[in-house]
């Protein structure tokens, strides 16, 4: 018997970690495709520290509660759900609302728990395989042989992307922000990691390679040059984040010349066609990868539910290697 209320993490005004409160709300309805999900590990992700700072508004008909990825029980089910029962456990990218005691997701873009993964690692998994399944294999066509540089390394996006663009046998270069970060990056499967406090990541992938095929980019601002400057000839540069902002003088001559593809894509405002399509093709290529231990995700740090503005601090101080997660 599912309770009438639950705990949730509300923003009583857009600011810093301390405006995340503990509140109570009703429990979220099932639409006839969704789940109801009793969360036992949710992760947190920079577009969670976004949206709390008023810069990343929930679309239309989605939770306004912060949460974009959960692990935990199937409670409930629509009408007319046909993929999943009460009691199987998943891990699901949701529209918003993980920061709970329970969410609905829609039942085509819940997976199952891998092999040997707890909730807490599982609930580290669709938000930022999504995001890199979508960008680099999708978008960008990374393939084998291909050179590819990964800007933040050691974050959620970067320990993942590591991880399988090394699986699918791309020659993976990533940037990161301490020596104990690019030990990291190498020990997951970069061939070489920059320490941008100290080094030149374009000098570096020159000497290296003759020119990145794919770059994926959070950082923005003044990278988005450099990134042209490191690139092979027609590559693709995505960017999925400005972390230094997303306005940059830039010589499009470049672009020209080398024949570059630019993109770039936001996750949560796709339709849910896009998302179906990106879970199938994580549950047929990337799940047999996870359910062999041949990949698993990092997780740096675990906090209580009402500790949810700690979990951010930590999030935006950049401190941490790989993924932060609640616990309701």
């Amino acid at each position: 018997m599912t309770p009438a209320t639950m705990q949730c993490i509300e923003i009583t005004t857009p600011g810093g970690p301390e405006v995340l409160t503990l509140g109570q709300r009703p429990l979220p309805e099932c639409g006839p495709e969704d789940v109801l999900i009793k969360i036992a590990a949710a992760g947190v992700n920079r577009p969670d520290v976004i949206q709390r700072k008023g810069a990343y508004p929930p679309p239309p008909g989605a939770s306004d509660l912060l949460g974009l990825e959960a692990a935990g029980e199937i409670v409930a089910c629509g009408d007319k759900v046909s993929k999943w029962t009460v009691g199987d456990k998943v891990c699901a990218l949701l529209n918003g609302g993980g920061y709970a005691d329970y969410a609905v997701a829609h039942q085509s873009v819940c997976l199952p728990i891998p092999n040997g993964l707890s909730m807490v690692e599982a609930a580290a998994l669709p938000e930022t395989f999504f995001t890199v399944w979508h960008n680099v294999f999708e978008r960008a066509e990374l393939q084998a042989g291909d050179i590819f540089l990964v800007h933040g390394g050691t974050s959620g996006i970067g320990t993942t992307a590591i991880q399988l663009a090394k699986a699918f046998g791309a020659r993976v270069f990533a940037t990161a922000g301490s020596d104990e970060k690019c030990r990291v990056c190498e020990e997951l499967g970069a061939e070489k990691a920059f320490n941008y406090h100290n080094e030149d990541f374009v000098k570096g992938i020159k000497e290296n390679t003759k020119g990145a095929n794919v770059i994926l980019d959070m950082i923005g601002g003044d990278y988005i040059q450099k990134n042209i400057k490191a690139t092979a000839p027609k590559a693709r540069i995505v960017s999925i984040a400005f972390l230094r902002g997303s306005k940059a003088e830039v010589d499009f001559g470049a672009v020209m010349l080398k024949q570059l593809v630019l993109t770039g894509s936001t996750l949560r405002s796709q339709p849910i066609e896009n998302k179906i399509r990106i879970a199938a093709g994580l549950k047929e290529k990337v799940w047999p990868l996870l359910d062999a231990g041949t990949i698993k995700p990092v997780i740096h740090s675990e906090f209580k539910l009402s500790e949810a503005s700690a979990a951010h601090q930590l999030m935006e101080s950049n401190a941490h290697i790989g993924k932060i997660v609640l616990l309701p």
